[in-house]
């Protein structure tokens, strides 16, 4: 089990994860589970800057992440706000097409300004 709140994160084990926002439970563990059928195999799951994080492990990409090569590539990220659900996915700069059906897509789906960083 892993275990999340807003302040700090224990990483218990892999099998489920509980979240302390109660009213964003079921939407992060729905959410939770469309990464886990739809994501490539050989990611790993785990808690890393705060919030529940899958990666590219140093078995499948050995150079690591280029800021820290002694971690993992960073992959998606998912973590409750306190006014929205934030997905970080990295893949989605990778992929100029990706990306371009991504920002003309997600207006069609959410009414807040898509904030990309």
């Amino acid at each position: 089990m892993l275990a999340y709140n807003r302040y700090d994160c224990l990483a218990l084990g892999a099998d489920e994860v509980v979240f302390t926002f109660h009213e964003k439970k079921a939407a992060m563990q729905k959410l939770r589970d469309v990464i886990l059928k739809n994501l490539p195999k050989g990611f790993e799951e785990a808690m890393g800057y705060g919030m529940l994080g899958w990666s590219v492990p140093h078995s499948l990409y050995p150079p690591g992440y280029h800021c820290e090569p002694s971690q993992p590539l960073p992959f998606v990220g998912i973590a409750s706000q306190k006014n929205f659900i934030a997905v970080y996915h990295m893949g989605v700069y990778a992929d100029p097409d990706l990306y371009k059906w991504f920002t003309s897509e997600y207006p069609k789906h959410c009414k807040r300004k898509l904030d990309m960083g």
